[in-house]
């Protein structure tokens, strides 16, 4: 019996394949079994070629099992390991100790780049083997530390390799990137709009989510995309997230420690949204994971699109489910939408009048989804400025990105010092159980929150939520103690102040 190591995927983590080869007389016909999907297949051809390319006849029966057999194997990351296997086995090659490869053959012996370079990539740190990837996931296994690995472009080199003629090239640890080669929009180019900038500062600061409502114009999307510039950078942990969910779907990989953010148009479907398909891919919500999700037009996104964010809003994962299987994909978004107030999109304009019926403006209303909108700390008017105001603020751009980051580091230090015994990063994330036992209230305090939530009608979602954001704007101050004060200004933003609708 001859075995060699590949690897598949489940969700987001790679999981080690041995590829058991026996060759007997007979017919030929290569047999894989061990639960292979089409794809695995059809390798059969795929292998049979390249090898045949190389010289290697293969005769008889080839037996191929891939083992564990109750773990269903999807994609062609297992071509390279099926024809290594049976190289091995007729002896043509000798593979020197436990070794994972991964790789999709073309007809001519080319190794072609396949999804899953960088969970492969730990699972072979984890278990000490050596890696052998195709050229085109050598830049993202590169950004894995203390992996060895080499990268192959024709199955003829790594067979020279492991013959010992030649020397494949090693992927060496690639250098942190610099810079953004697209920069965000920067606060101090936004004009006007203070509200909103501190909706979003308190955001940033405590990873609240927020509903962004104002009039076609208003800037809402450019003040959206400017959050991006004032999050905190992604530590080691959180960018290996991010590149694990990049590289599962087999997106171009960086090492730029940015978050993400992602854009969803009104006409996405539900699993381009949350995951899903033939093969349970990850969604737009997982590849938001630690950064920013955009919706845009939100009242136009369809009902059951909404309510099933439910989930990865509340718990920071997703779980998808189909017939083929299950899988949790991580999904800790800053969960940001941005709506008209109407559908004329002018109601509390101070330029254009609205042109919407009183009915008009319920039916609208009524397409937001309440249990989505109670997972909103922040909801914050954009008011269109006129022409004298815009004129007025040239010059007048206020602070800059940086000045605003600066002040969210030093609250997220603060929240990182106070809550990482307990396993959190920043307020948002903390249970009900521990917000009780670590947010506390002085007697005016606990009146005044009463007061204001029996009249505003604040479910117990809402009163937590309330509490976490007065906590992140006590940080921001750089006060230990929440005081009304940090209340009236939490439950501001909740209620959205001036919006043109009661919530």
């Amino acid at each position: 019996m001859n075995v060699v190591h590949g690897v598949t995927l489940q969700g987001i983590k790679a999981l080690k394949v041995e590829v058991e080869v026996e060759i007997t007389g007979g017919l030929f016909v290569i047999a894989v079994v061990g639960l292979p999907d089409a794809s695995v297949k059809e390798a059969r051809e795929r292998v049979r070629a390249a090898l045949r390319s190389l010289g290697v006849s293969v005769k008889g029966r080839v037996a191929v099992n891939l083992a564990p057999a109750d773990s269903p194997k999807e994609g062609a990351l297992l071509d390279l390991p099926i024809a290594v296997g049976i190289a091995h086995a007729k002896g043509e090659i000798r593979v020197p100790g436990p070794t994972l490869f991964m790789g999709e053959l073309a007809l001519d012996g080319r190794v072609r780049r396949v999804r899953g370079a960088v969970p492969a990539a730990l699972l072979a740190r984890d278990l000490g083997f050596p890696l052998f990837v195709p050229e085109g996931n050598a830049r993202e296994v590169s950004l894995v530390k203390g992996v060895r690995a080499w990268q192959v472009g024709h199955i003829r080199e790594l067979f020279a390799h492991l013959r010992g003629q030649s020397q494949l090239k090693v992927i060496e640890q690639a250098e942190e990137a610099t810079g953004d080669p697209e920069p965000d929009p920067d606060f101090s180019d936004i004009k006007g709009q203070v509200a909103a900038k501190r909706a979003l500062e308190i955001a940033a600061a405590g990873h609240h989510n927020v509903l962004l409502t104002g009039s076609p114009g208003s800037g809402k999307t450019l003040l959206a995309r400017a959050l991006k510039d004032i999050l905190p950078p992604l530590s080691d942990e959180e960018m290996m997230e991010v590149l694990l969910v990049r590289s599962t779907v087999g997106l171009p990989l960086d090492s730029s420690r940015r978050r993400p953010f992602r854009a969803i148009h009104h006409t996405s479907s539900t699993i381009s949204v949350c995951g899903g398909g033939t093969n349970l891919r990850p969604g737009e919500v997982s590849l938001a994971h630690r950064g920013v999700l955009f919706l845009d037009e939100f009242t136009e996104f369809r009902r059951d699109l909404l309510e099933s964010l439910r989930q990865p809003l509340e718990d920071g994962f997703i779980s998808v489910s189909r017939a083929s299987g299950s899988v949790t994909y991580p999904a800790r978004v800053l969960f940001v939408a941005a709506c008209n107030p109407c559908p004329c999109g002018f109601l509390g304009d101070p330029v254009e009048p609205c042109r919407c019926s009183p009915s008009a403006v319920d039916r609208y209303r009524r397409k937001m989804s309440g249990p989505i909108l109670d997972r909103i700390d922040l909801c914050v008017t954009v008011p269109r400025l006129t022409p004298d105001e815009l004129v007025q603020a040239e010059g007048q751009g206020g602070e800059s990105s940086t000045r605003v980051r600066e002040r969210v580091l030093r609250a997220r230090e603060v929240q990182w010092d106070r809550w990482k015994n307990l396993g959190y990063q920043c307020n948002a994330e903390l249970p009900e159980k521990a917000l009780r036992k670590q947010v506390r209230l002085d007697l005016d305090g606990r009146r005044f929150l009463k007061d204001v939530a029996g009249r505003i009608r604040l479910s117990g979602r809402g009163i937590s939520r309330v509490l976490k954001v007065a906590r992140t704007i006590a940080d921001l101050a750089g006060e230990e103690n929440l005081s009304t004060v940090h209340l009236a200004e939490a439950l501001a933003f909740r209620e959205g102040g001036d919006l043109p609708w009661d919530r």
